[in-house]
């Protein structure tokens, strides 16, 4: 389902509230996909200017072809000398008492130059950021359609997977398979930890050749016309053993409870307090020591957080990660993560391949 025009106006309108309530009179948007998801524009050279009278997109030469196809409810303008400078002379910007800035993503050498050519520029964190973790039902359906092409990759790539393989081979091999089945690219660096390595949440790909006997961490997703997908799921190569069961079952019951707990209402902290306490009850909470989730849209990480420290509350519209695990030094790692859209009533599941350890 594609993003509709009136979609892009429902959200300018929410930033503007949200603009006006922060006590500002605008938003200079420079955080890529923040301007996508207020104006439609996926280049990688643009800002945003958001004000209560209007928008207005700047972007070079290389791009005016481009924002005639993508960007709506902005004034469009092709810059003479750069952003920055051309942003600085758009009519009325200098009579602006309060303009705001993304602070996590402005480099400081132009927030000095808005600085010295605008009356008062304040940082503002997570102002965009907020209004994106709550989906519209085409956003919702954008993701799942790249949860889909992530869940036919993996069912294609676990009948290719063979002892003697190197992680980066299969790491290859499974961007190939979402790109073939439809991925503009994957939405992160694939993560593929065989034996050992699977005990790094977040192991990298190397020379290392799979072994009969290995536990294969798979990490990995599609994006999809903008929009992300993020699952994992651990396979067993050759018959598993009993400790591998053992644990394999442990995260299992975790990242059900964890499923279990997510819908709208439930704080972050608590969703992740029913998946970690079951590894802890095992014996093996000191082995999980990442968050049970986070947001995925625009960004395969986003807001809201799922964690022992996170402070907000899921929103029925926000779609999340539910991906706990237990990580042994020498020996390896087992972690199982659904992407899940949360609703008043629970939670629909995104991700459609099977939980069962899979022996290869």
């Amino acid at each position: 389902m594609a993003v509709r025009s009136n979609d892009h106006s429902v959200r300018t309108a929410s930033a503007r509230r949200a603009i006006a309530e922060a006590g500002l009179d605008a938003l200079v948007v420079s955080q890529p996909a923040n301007i996508r998801y207020l104006c439609g524009y996926s280049g990688s050279a643009g800002l945003l200017l958001v004000t209560a009278r209007g928008s207005d997109f700047l972007t070079d030469f290389r791009y005016q072809e481009q924002v005639k196809r993508e960007v709506k409810g902005a004034r469009c303008r092709i810059i003479r000398r750069d952003l920055f400078t051309d942003l600085a002379g758009l009519p009325g910007i200098r009579s602006l008492r309060k303009v705001g800035f993304e602070s996590q993503h402005l480099p400081f050498e132009r927030y000095d130059f808005l600085r010295r050519n605008l009356k008062a520029v304040i940082p503002t964190a997570g102002l965009v950021e907020r209004l994106r973790q709550t989906k519209q039902a085409a956003e919702i359906a954008a993701i799942a359609a790249a949860a889909a092409v992530a869940d036919r990759a993996f069912a294609q790539i676990v009948r290719e997977i063979k002892p003697g393989m190197t992680e980066r081979a299969i790491a290859a091999r499974l961007d190939f398979l979402l790109k073939s089945l439809g991925a503009d690219r994957p939405s992160f660096e694939t993560i593929v930890g065989s034996g050992p390595n699977g005990a790094l949440p977040h192991a990298r790909p190397g020379s290392r050749r799979v072994r009969q006997g290995d536990l294969i961490v798979l990490d990995f997703g599609a994006q999809r016309r903008g929009y992300c997908s993020d699952m994992t799921r651990t396979v067993a190569v050759g018959r598993p053993t009993d400790r591998q069961r053992h644990i394999y079952g442990i995260v299992r019951d975790a990242q059900l409870a964890g499923l279990k707990a997510v819908r709208a209402g439930v704080s972050g902290k608590a969703a992740d307090a029913a998946a970690r306490g079951v590894i802890a009850a095992a014996g093996y909470g000191e082995r999980y020591g990442h968050g049970l989730g986070h947001g995925v849209g625009l960004e395969v990480h986003e807001l809201p957080r799922l964690g022992k420290l996170s402070d907000n509350v899921l929103a029925e519209g926000a779609v999340v990660t539910v991906e706990p695990g237990i990580y042994l030094p020498g020996w390896g790692g087992v972690r199982i993560e659904d992407l899940v859209a949360v609703t008043r009533s629970g939670n629909r599941v995104l991700s459609r391949s099977t939980k069962e350890l899979i022996a290869i």
